[in-house]
């Protein structure tokens, strides 16, 4: 036999975390602390509203808030899943967590059509718009779609792509410049007592069959991000960190971030008063309110 198969999987890229928060004020509070550019206040159409975290490789952090609980109560029971897994985790878990990753993509319609395929579809597609602001404060209109996937045995986590419909021109170069010099993310970590439990749903999101197993569970890459998924015993021994509770479940945990100049970054957060534990290669703010997730900064550089 002559020749090589063509995979039809072409990795999903990264694009944002989702970060459920009590207030907005005390998220920008944290962030602003931790060295990162905040955004302005930006509010969705159902009823939740950010302040979101820009970086250079295209990826953010979003701190979601309620803005109006009846409307996202409302949006939630007629099938917005948005909001009905924002609300879910909330009531299970507080206002302060790490809820779900999205991935990028150019076709969400088929991306929800290849969930419900595969058994993996968390409910109906969402398409919204609302009004971006950039660094200067000019405003602009931009369009979202969204195609949702989730398990039933992981209550506390969902993943889901999204589609830029209409993406307008808005400078973000300045919300891009991180005093701690972050300039993008670099691994989403996550845990659960098997993780191979849940490689089918992960292998199918991020559209990659290649699952790497490591001695404390397995690692897929996307196009330019590794989702890490560990024991509880691996999160103890690569990130000095514990499992955020003691149940059974898809869990997202922590975020590895990629820092231009790792000195800058440490003397940043010390004179911030920031509390951190070094393991290994990372520098590690654990959680805190207005920070749901680990952070653990890559202190090799960029040029690793």
């Amino acid at each position: 036999m002559t020749g090589h198969a063509i995979s039809p999987y072409r990795p999903r890229a990264f694009d944002h975390c989702v970060l459920p928060v009590g207030e907005l004020s005390v998220a920008r509070a944290r962030l602003t602390a931790l060295g990162f550019q905040v955004a302005a206040d930006a509010k969705h159409p159902f009823g939740t509203e950010n302040a979101c975290v820009y970086f250079d490789d295209g990826t953010f952090l979003e701190p979601l808030a309620i803005d109006q609980r009846e409307k996202c109560e409302r949006t939630a029971q007629r099938g917005n899943v948005f909001t009905a897994r924002d609300q879910a985790y909330r009531f299970r878990n507080g206002d302060n967590g790490f809820s779900a990753i999205a991935l990028g993509t150019d076709n969400a319609d088929a991306d929800h059509k290849g969930f419900r395929r595969q058994g993996i579809s968390a409910g109906r597609k969402l398409l919204f718009g609302r009004t971006m602001t950039d660094g200067s404060g000019a405003k602009a209109r931009a369009t979202f779609k969204l195609a949702f996937a989730a398990d039933l045995r992981s209550p506390d986590s969902f993943l889901f792509t999204c589609q830029r419909v209409n993406t307008p021109a808005v400078d973000r170069a300045a919300l891009q410049t991180h005093p701690n010099t972050v300039t993008g993310t670099a691994e989403i970590i996550a845990s659960e007592a098997n993780p191979a439990d849940f490689q089918y749903l992960l292998q199918d999101v991020i559209n990659n069959r290649a699952t790497q197993a490591h001695s404390f569970g397995i690692e897929i890459a996307g196009a330019d991000f590794t989702l890490n998924v560990m024991t509880p015993e691996g999160l103890r021994i690569h990130f000095g960190v514990e499992r955020h509770v003691p149940t059974r479940g898809l869990r997202f945990e922590g975020i590895v971030f990629t820092v231009a100049d790792p000195e800058a970054l440490r003397a940043l957060l010390a004179e911030n008063g920031i509390k951190t534990h070094e393991h290994g290669s990372w520098l590690v703010a654990d959680r805190a309110p207005g920070q749901g997730a680990f952070f653990a900064f890559d202190m090799r550089g960029e040029s690793r």
